[in-house]
């Protein structure tokens, strides 16, 4: 037994200097666009609140609450939270003993005829009893547990980026839903309004042609704008069905009607920056996932390259055995082992190897994926600032055309009465007006469309205040301080091998 103290303490000393294996991390440089420049803090100020309330719909504010409530896809990425740090546990459990405990009994009976067969005149059945604790525990000297458990604490931090990325894009999908709902809505009633007044023209015309005033040209004509306008109708309806029915979705509820807030005309419009600085990307949730799948990815290049290197191990067992069950209790019956084990790969036919390139490989993958992510980012805030300023001078030059067609409409009709003109022209007007008016809605949507991906390219700080609150929600749920899990981040202090450089 000394001298297996002695050894284990020699083989201590001698492995003490061993240092952590692998690469550590260094976050990469990812160019920046330098011509993305307003202050900083006028950016954030804009990027930080949460935008959907500016709208000023109260029937909005709600939708988002009850989907950040019972959105299924935030449910999965909760769960998925929760799932990542118990494989933290998993992985860190490594570092401590593993105590285990082993309970036997057994009856047997032995052969004669064998070779050690049982001699003449003793009993050939016997009893077994065995009752022992058992402790094993791995020395983490090449820092190949380590490793894993930064990889697992980075996948957790991944998961935790996941769910905000899940929390943007819900609440994303719930304004643009809802906006394009109210668009439609406005739509519907301008083909409505548009369909009664050709409703009273055809039938004035119809009266007229009884009468001979006009021709059957005429009176087809006037029929022909009324079926256009009435075909609209079912389109937009089908439209809005649908629309209702994907966000009964996004909001956890069976297919169904929507509430309505203000109509389309009176939502306010928020303000943006003409330009975002590069520094408020930071802190998008899908940029910090792609940063932590590489940290994850880093880490796991050490695990890999550990198998180098032997796995050591203390073992040791303390327990009692006895053939008779009521002297198992007896200090004659105690048995005990110390031992050392150091077991590693001297051939494996390149897998050893192979499995190192397949981690180098992977980290190479995770940094091309961060910085494809990076510029992504720096496309979709630009995509998005374009489309916010260009949909918005369309709009305003739609609301020209608008009000140019109704002083169309007006004195074309004006014209008919006086016997100017044929009333084919007063058609062509208000069908021009009907157009315009359809084509301001739609361009109406699109600003609004254009604003929401403006405030989604940029994530903000109120995606992680959200995300803070429904953490809360769901551990007090289990009954559990909300930040439980976050405890699982911080290195361990208690392994003496743990903190080894």
């Amino acid at each position: 037994m000394k001298s297996c103290i002695l050894l284990l303490a020699a083989a201590l000393l001698a492995l003490s200097g061993c240092s952590t294996l692998g690469p550590d991390y260094e976050k990469p440089e990812v160019p920046v666009p330098d011509n993305w420049r307003v202050p900083l803090k006028t950016a954030e100020q804009i990027s930080n609140i949460e935008w959907w309330k500016a709208f000023g719909d109260p029937v909005l504010n709600d939708l988002v609450e009850e989907a950040l409530a019972h959105n299924q896809d935030l449910r999965v990425a909760a769960a998925r939270l929760l799932e990542y740090a118990a494989r933290v546990d998993v992985a860190r459990a490594g570092l401590y003993p593993q105590l285990g405990y082993g309970v036997n009994a057994s009856r047997l009976q032995a052969s004669r005829n064998s070779l050690n067969g049982v001699p003449a005149g003793n009993s050939r059945v016997g009893d077994d009893f065995l009752a022992s604790l058992n402790v094993g525990w791995e020395l983490d000297f090449w820092g190949r547990i380590a490793r894993s458990t930064e990889a697992a604490r980075a996948n957790l931090l991944a998961a935790e980026y996941g769910r905000r990325s899940v929390i943007l894009s819900v609440v994303s999908a719930v304004a643009t839903g809802y906006l394009s709902l109210r668009s439609l809505d406005r739509q519907l009633e301008i083909a409505r309004a548009t369909l009664a007044r050709r409703g009273e023209s055809v039938a004035l015309f119809e009266e007229q042609f009884r009468g001979g005033v006009i021709s059957e040209l005429e009176l087809a004509q006037v029929r022909s704008e009324y079926q256009a306008a009435a075909v609209l109708i079912p389109t937009i309806e089908r439209q809005i069905a649908q629309t209702e029915n994907a966000l009964s979705l996004l909001i956890g509820r069976n297919p169904g009607e929507i509430a309505r807030g203000k109509a389309v005309g009176e939502l306010v419009l928020p303000g943006i920056p003409a330009d975002i600085p590069s520094e408020v990307l930071q802190r998008r949730p899908d940029i910090l996932q792609a940063e932590q799948n590489l940290v994850a990815a880093n880490a796991l290049i050490g695990v890999a390259r550990a198998e180098y290197f032997p796995h050591i191990s203390l073992s040791g067992m303390l327990g009692l055995a006895s053939a008779d069950l009521s002297s198992l209790l007896n200090g004659a019956s105690g048995i005990w082992n110390l031992g050392a084990a150091a077991g590693g790969t001297i051939f494996s036919g390149g897998a050893v190897d192979a499995q190192v390139r397949i981690s180098e490989a992977a980290r190479q993958q995770a940094l091309h994926a961060y910085i494809r992510t990076v510029q992504t980012a720096f496309v979709e805030v630009n995509d998005a600032l374009i489309a916010s300023r260009k949909s918005r001078e369309i709009l305003a030059a739609v609301r020209l055309q608008v009000e140019a067609s109704h002083s169309y409409a007006r004195f074309a009709q004006m014209r008919y009465e006086e016997g100017y003109v044929s009333y084919m022209e007063v058609l062509d007007a208000e069908r021009s007006l009907f157009d315009a008016e359809l084509d301001y809605t739609r361009k109406e949507a699109e600003v609004h469309a254009a604003l929401v991906a403006v405030y989604k390219a940029l994530g903000g700080g109120w995606v992680t205040d959200l995300e803070q609150e429904l953490n809360r929600q769901d551990f007090a749920a289990k009954g559990k301080p909300a930040d439980e899990w976050k405890e699982r981040l911080t290195p361990e202090k208690t392994s003496p091998f743990a903190s080894m450089p």
